[in-house]
């Protein structure tokens, strides 16, 4: 079986609500963790440079520091849910923060992250899902509805379909907030078809979706995916970037 087929990996399954941004500064604090050979523990803080932000998404300099400054605001106070199983078997639901301690050094435009304690040795598990590789594969996605679809999906990277999701936990896997797109219609087109549409252009692979009813009602969606040829995620990985002043500062 393939080391990307993560079926109980909770994190990747995990129920959570994080921006562009937010998203964006957890993969680059865990490529740091990496490439620094720090390692990730919940003692120690791990830099992210703005200038790294910049390079990475292409974004303008201004832009990127005002959109650090407020990942650091919102991402201390974010949660996240998701299930174990106990030594006897039983479902645990766990609840915790993302992160313990979060700074923002202005002068220097740099921001250090210590994970909490919690999810310290999820994002270790994780760590080979997010080599440089899987980055830029997400790098020019520019909705964190994409960035969570992209990651459920290449979870079944070996099968190239993922089973029925249940529309309830389709919603909070990708981040979609009880406030949000009651109606079908509007979940569909702006967080789906969206979100495929980015997927399809910037990522190596091609993905479609398939809607699940229970008479006239939908009741959950699937999804299937092909790995492009190497020469058409060579042309969709690298489709120039445009600098924006608003892209990283909404989610969908």
């Amino acid at each position: 079986m393939s080391k990307l087929v993560v079926k109980d990996n909770a994190l990747m399954n995990a129920s959570y609500n994080l921006d562009l941004v937010e998203q964006r500064l957890i993969l680059l604090a865990i490529i740091e963790a990496r490439e620094s050979g720090k390692g990730i523990n919940a003692n120690d803080p791990l830099t992210v440079h703005a200038e790294s932000y910049i390079n990475q998404f292409g974004v303008h300099r201004v832009t990127a520091y005002q959109a650090l400054k407020d990942a650091c605001d919102n991402l201390f106070a974010r949660q996240f849910s998701y299930q174990s199983k106990s030594e006897k078997g039983n479902i645990q639901n766990h609840r915790s923060r993302w992160v313990s301690e979060i700074i923002y050094i202005d002068t220097e435009a740099t921001v250090k992250i210590i994970f909490a304690p919690a999810i310290v040795p999820l994002i270790t598990r994780l760590e080979e899902q997010f080599t440089k590789y899987d980055i830029e594969q997400i790098s020019d996605l520019s909705s964190a509805y994409a960035i969570r679809l992209y990651e459920l999906l290449i979870c079944w990277r070996s099968t190239g379909k993922t089973p029925i999701i249940e529309l309830g936990e389709f919603r909070n896997r990708v981040g979609v907030l009880d406030s949000e797109y009651h109606r079908i219609a509007h979940l569909k087109e702006r967080v789906i078809e969206h979100s495929i549409k980015q997927i399809n252009e910037h990522t190596d692979i091609t993905a479609t979706y398939e809607q699940h009813k229970k008479g006239r009602t939908i009741t959950g969606f699937s999804f299937k995916f092909k790995q492009k040829k190497p020469k058409q995620a060579e042309i969709a990985t690298e489709t120039p970037k445009t600098a924006t002043n608003d892209l990283d500062t909404i989610k969908p």
